[in-house]
């Protein structure tokens, strides 16, 4: 702790009043840590994705890809709209035989103009990369809609059906 108190102007050390106070070094390099952290997140962490996309971008299929899965894992993760908000289970490849999605919106424009029943759009994830999947239109009274979390139903997919969520533990 001396190390740093020895960078540490004497006007700002209490010692240089007559106060002794434990402590004030390891607070003092708890403070300079969050602020060295906050610096770096938010003006070299920015600097640092930035030049990584650049890179991504110069290389034509990693670019696809890449914009693709880092959509994807934005709308699962920050959920700044209703999509991925709602977790359902829906008979899919045949009946009797059920998948989890999630419900990404209803469908809107010709696709539904060409049907008689109100079509979701429903994201089906693979296992177990749940970044990978395919996007198939459900009629909306054919799916069985979760109380199960966005996150539960990732841990279940993911772990392939070992982690069982419990029943009825949606939280908002």
């Amino acid at each position: 702790m001396d190390v740093v108190l020895k960078y540490v102007p004497a006007k700002y050390l209490p010692d240089t009043y007559g106060v002794h106070i434990p402590g004030v070094g390891l607070i003092l390099v708890i403070v300079i840590i969050l602020a060295v952290g906050v610096l770096f997140r938010n003006l070299a962490g920015r600097k640092v994705v930035h030049f990584w996309e650049n890179m991504v971008h110069r290389i034509p299929l990693v670019r696809i890809i890449y914009s693709g899965v880092k959509q994807l894992l934005e709308s699962f993760f920050l959920q700044k709209n209703d999509a991925f908000r709602r977790v359902a289970l829906l008979e899919y490849p045949r009946r009797g035989v059920y998948v989890i999605g999630f419900i990404t919106g209803e469908s809107k424009g010709e696709v539904q103009s060409k049907t008689d029943k109100n079509m979701m759009n429903v994201f089906v994830p693979t296992t177990p990369n749940p970044t990978s999947g395919f996007y198939i239109l459900v009629p909306a009274d054919e799916l069985i809609i979760l109380n199960m979390t966005v996150e539960d139903a990732f841990k279940l997919i993911i772990s392939g059906g070992i982690f069982t969520p419990p029943e009825n533990c949606r939280r908002s």
